[in-house]
């Protein structure tokens, strides 16, 4: 095993340069021939997915096709250069005296191991957003496929290995492995650069540990926990009860649960139009069909966790969905309740799957009191009525303190890939102050570099004199390309 990862590390660090080498335009056109690629293989794609995950044709077909989209939104990123953040100062007289020439651009920071998500079989895993946006700074990636789906996992690798050595990829360019014995080599191995993850806290904290105990540790960004709360005024139970409700029950069930923004808790007021809400909810949650569960962990988690929380003093399961001895690790849709002054800790923990809480509060106060009490998370939102201008703007303030996103009268399952999504947030939601979706998803895997008085011919072709195609900021000045 120590050998096989060594190989592959190996590998991947005698391509890092070739591929820096290479240049935006060589890693754009990769990343665009991997696109075509997997959309050219939709079928066998999707079938095979299928099969591992039971996530439905639909499902899949749409994940696929947001696989492609971001491997091409990131061709852009290079295409258009900001990202580098190139920068020029000439050498001269300044408030300090005088200046040498400066100029500082980002580089990749090395090969880069990722880790698949179980949930995500595509747009999460070996052709997945950390993949792409590895590739696109210019680092080489070792993927560790996720148990889960062993298939998809070989099936996507060698078709974007196929792309890959059409354009004459260096050697090393993709390794994949499999097992947790592998991964956790991959990730103490002196090579690799920079880690990758999306899955559980304990996940993230085991590799943590393998980061901190090498002799080099390196950035770990891991997309963790994440409790996504809901507030729900009491203007907005009034004027649309029963579309809060039906809207919070289609983000809940969605993908049966297995989100990581699929909102965990909800406050919902006291009074009657607050029992209007949980009422059509509970309804909804007890019409809906048990889904399955995307492996054995997460089935007996979702068990434990849930029968933990139904126990918690205060806390009632007031409606589950219907039974289902259709298949293998089902798991049944739950809504419980619970009085906000009465959540603790206990209660705020990640139950991945179709359940959340409803915490009823009395009062701004008494909600205030349960959301500085919350975790951070990926997201947090708030349903209200235009008319509230003051009481949105101080739950955005203490929202935006916990969550990466704030969303205002909408439901988070569902990141759209593009310039301005962030999805990431303070820990345990993440332990970076980065986004893993999104174009600046490409930050992660860069490093600054300046070189002083240094002759053109060493500079990268962003920082030399002329017109270098990419927005620089020269002599404090933002200059666009011509």
């Amino acid at each position: 095993m120590t050998d096989e990862i060594s190989k592959l590390t190996e590998a991947a660090a005698t391509a890092a340069p070739a591929l820096d080498r290479r240049g935006r335009e060589w890693r754009a056109t990769l990343l665009r021939a991997i696109a075509d690629e997997l959309e050219a293989r939709r079928e066998d794609i999707v079938a095979v997915a299928d099969s591992e995950t039971s996530l439905g044709g639909a499902r899949l077909g749409g994940e696929l096709t947001r696989t492609g989209y971001q491997a091409r939104l990131f061709a852009e990123v290079l295409d258009e250069g900001s990202y580098l953040e190139a920068a020029i100062d000439h050498a001269g007289d300044t408030p300090m005296g005088p200046g040498p020439d400066l100029r500082r651009q980002l580089v990749p920071i090395g090969p880069v191991a990722v880790f698949g998500a179980s949930n995500f079989p595509l747009a999460f895993s070996v052709p997945g957003g950390d993949t792409v946006s590895a590739l696109a700074a210019g680092c080489p990636v070792i993927v560790k496929a996720h148990p889960s789906h062993p298939e998809t996992s070989r099936l996507t690798f060698d078709i974007m290995w196929q792309a890959a050595h059409r354009l004459d990829a260096p050697d090393g360019l993709l390794g994949i492995v499999f097992g947790q014995d592998a991964g956790a080599a991959l990730v103490a191995d002196p090579r690799v650069k920079a880690v990758g993850f999306t899955g559980s806290l304990s996940g993230g904290r085991a590799l943590l540990d393998i980061v901190g105990a090498r002799e080099d540790p390196i950035p770990f960004y891991g997309e963790l926990a994440s409790l996504n709360p809901i507030v729900v005024t009491a203007a907005a139970t009034r004027e649309r009860g029963t579309q809060i409700a039906e809207g919070l029950v289609a983000s809940i069930t969605a993908s049966a649960g297995q989100l990581c923004t699929k909102p965990g808790l909800v406050f919902v007021p006291s009074g009657s139009a607050g029992d209007s809400v949980v009422a059509r909810a509970a309804d909804l949650v007890g019409q809906a069909g048990a889904g399955t569960a995307l492996n054995d962990r997460i089935h007996a988690a979702y068990g434990e966790i849930g029968g933990r929380l139904s126990r918690l003093p205060g806390v009632s399961l007031i409606a589950e969905g219907s039974r289902s001895t259709e298949g293998p690790l089902r798991i049944r849709p739950r809504l419980l309740s619970v009085a906000a002054a009465e959540l603790t800790a206990d209660a705020t923990e990640e139950c991945f799957g179709p359940a959340t809480i409803i915490a009823r509060y009395d009062s701004d106060t008494e909600l205030h009191d349960a959301l500085g009490r919350l975790p951070a998370s990926l997201t947090g939102t708030i349903h209200a009525e235009p008319s509230e201008r003051d009481r949105i703007t101080e739950l955005a303030e203490v929202l935006r303190a916990k969550a990466g996103r704030v969303l205002f009268d909408g439901f988070p399952t569902g990141v759209l890939v593009s310039w301005a999504q962030t999805h990431g947030g303070p820990w345990p939601s993440t332990n970076s102050q980065h986004t893993s979706v999104g174009t600046s998803a490409i930050r992660r895997f860069l490093r600054p570099v300046t070189w002083q008085n240094a002759p053109q011919f060493v500079l990268p072709p962003e920082l030399r004199d002329g017109d270098a195609g990419v927005p620089r900021r020269i002599d404090g000045r933002l200059r666009l390309p011509r």
